[in-house]
């Protein structure tokens, strides 16, 4: 394997543009492996590249040389397959920043501009192929403020950045450390959060030997007055007491610290993030880890989930269901009245059997909607996502009315709460086709209808291909060649093939453009001026569908 060269100040000053766009980003992010877009793929180079390589089992080739005459090492990856690397690097524990071409290349005669538009690291990995349907997925920041008389306070909070679940909580003296680590063990979150100040290895010794993904934020970020303000930001309020934060600046400050590495990373306004829990240790039931294993509550002997007691009896219908009954096991209700509303309303339906076989077959058509929602909220949910997002609400009146003449007064305030969003199922529903491409980049997801533009490019794109249709029936005609085609592939366009028995019956006015084993290829002008009306609006067609469906998923974000 062929060694790295130094990133020096000499490097960046000899370096090509494009290079120097490269190592711009690799300074601004030096944790993280730079996925560098340049056309169909993104591209690593140095160290990043060796690492890549490894990790990826890809081709290690090189760029150049640098000023000292060293080879650059580079590899890359087509941006179409770019999740399933990016998502295997991220299980090794590395960081991935997406440093992506920002401005259309066809559209400047300059540089085209990059940026980092979104670091993707353990804690932030919202690709559903990645995530465990019934398992959450913690980010945890932990912040502390000394006490030496009363005892140091630890500041912790968690989000799942999939859902929107946010929460915190403080841990007081030797004996909420020691609650701490019990927690961190029991929630297993994918990633910590820390200042660069804070000494993991000292302050919980067992948790610093578990292998656990860290991450650092300057100290600045676990100020009290940054996070309450970018709290109150993300929250939209002017205060935290009404989610009870006022008097814990610990969790006050952890939370926050969560806020900042989001906003850093993610790039995006986590639109789903909209409400924080404080959690008191007085509200569940606590259990030492210990215990909680030996009880198989999530784990069987085995180790797996086969053999548990959620394996047992876990007969939910979808992916929310499963996450809230685990988090209901790990943390059982310490309220006598909220455990005997749950068990009104399993009393209830237990006796309402007709209810309950035709709500667990209206609730089997609702997709992950918690995931859903948290995809289309950070920019990352392509047509069939929002398309199963209109399904899955479509769901709703039917569990309405299934479910209005039950009592229990935790079903009553369950549906009390209840919105039919109608207008965001409308909304999609007239919008996108009802079986859409996987990316709004492989075009045809928009409706015809939807956009006047968008129907005069389409039309245009259909009559430029049909007039290449007719073409080729002319063309056969003309010259006597049945097998004759017009045929398309990106790096020709399109081309006339001919067959090798038949090339004695070319026109003079075609043009050889290709030798192939079986024949050759030709081209007209008249071809070529159709190509560039077709191929033309091709582009039109699907920067035009982008730019729309982008702003529906804003407009579906929104709500």
């Amino acid at each position: 394997m062929m060694p790295s060269p130094k990133i020096t100040p000499d490097v960046f000053a000899t370096a090509t543009p494009v290079m120097r766009q490269y190592l711009e980003a690799k300074r601004q992010h030096p944790d993280a492996i730079v996925f560098f877009r340049m056309g169909d793929f993104y591209e690593m180079f140095y160290e990043d590249a060796l690492t890549a390589a490894r990790v990826l089992e890809l081709t290690l080739t090189s760029r150049s040389k640098d000023s000292g005459g060293s080879p650059i090492p580079m590899c890359g990856v087509p941006h179409h397959a770019a999740n399933a690397y990016i998502t295997r690097l991220v299980k090794r524990n590395f960081r991935v920043a997406m440093c992506e071409q920002v401005e259309d290349p066809k559209k400047t005669k300059k540089l085209v501009r990059r940026e980092v538009v979104r670091v993707v690291s353990p804690g932030t990995l919202v690709d559903s192929e990645y995530l465990d349907a019934r398992e959450p997925a913690f980010l945890m920041a932990i912040s502390k403020l000394e006490a030496p008389k009363s005892g140091d306070t630890y500041g912790v909070s968690i989000i799942d950045i999939s859902t929107g679940e946010f929460n915190a909580a403080e841990y007081i003296g030797d004996v909420g450390r020691k609650a701490l680590t019990d927690e961190i063990s029991l929630l297993n979150p994918r990633e910590l959060i820390v200042s660069t100040g804070f000494d993991l290895g000292h302050e919980l010794p067992t948790i610093s030997t578990c292998d656990l993904p860290v991450s650092t934020l300057d100290p600045w970020a676990f100020s009290l007055g940054r996070a309450s303000q970018i709290l109150c930001e993300q929250l939209h309020v002017t205060s935290l007491d009404g989610f009870d934060l006022g008097n814990h600046p610990a969790a006050t400050i952890a939370a926050g610290a969560l806020v900042q590495y989001l906003h850093e990373t993610q790039k995006a306004e986590l639109k789903h993030v909209r409400h924080i829990t404080f959690r008191s240790r007085a509200d569940h039931l606590l259990i030492d880890p210990v215990t909680f294993s030996h009880l198989e509550i999530l784990e069987g002997s085995g180790g797996g989930r086969p053999g548990s007691l959620i394996a047992e009896i876990d007969r939910t219908v979808t992916p929310m269901g499963g996450r809230l009954l685990r988090a209901w096991l790990q943390r059982p209700a310490f309220s006598l009245e909220r455990t005997q509303h749950r068990l009104d309303a399993v009393e209830e339906f237990a006796f309402r059997s007709t209810e309950r076989v035709k709500t667990q077959d209206a609730l089997k058509a609702v997709q992950d909607l918690e995931r859903l929602v948290a995809r289309i909220a950070l920019g990352t949910a392509g047509p069939r996502e929002v398309v199963a997002l209109r399904y899955s609400l479509s769901a709703i009146p039917n569990v309405r009315t299934l479910l209005q003449d039950l009592k229990s007064p935790l079903i009553a305030s369950l549906l009390g709460e209840l919105d039919d969003v109608a207008d965001v199922r409308d909304l999609i529903a007239s919008t996108l086709v009802d079986e859409p491409p996987l990316s709004a980049r492989d075009g045809g997801c928009i409706r015809d209808g939807v956009d006047l533009e968008l129907d005069e490019v389409r039309s245009i794109s259909r009559d430029a291909k049909h007039q290449i249709t007719a073409m080729e029936a002319a063309e056969r005609e003309r010259t006597g060649i049945t097998s004759l085609k017009i045929r398309y592939n990106r790096v020709f366009g399109y081309y006339i093939e001919v067959s090798k028995s038949n090339l004695h019956a070319v026109p003079n006015n075609y043009q050889r453009k290709q030798t192939i084993a079986h024949g050759e290829r030709f081209i007209t002008p008249s071809l070529k001026e159709y190509e560039r009306k077709a191929i033309g609006a091709d582009e039109e067609l699907i920067e035009r569908e982008q730019i729309l469906f982008d702003g529906l998923r804003k407009r579906v974000s929104g709500e």
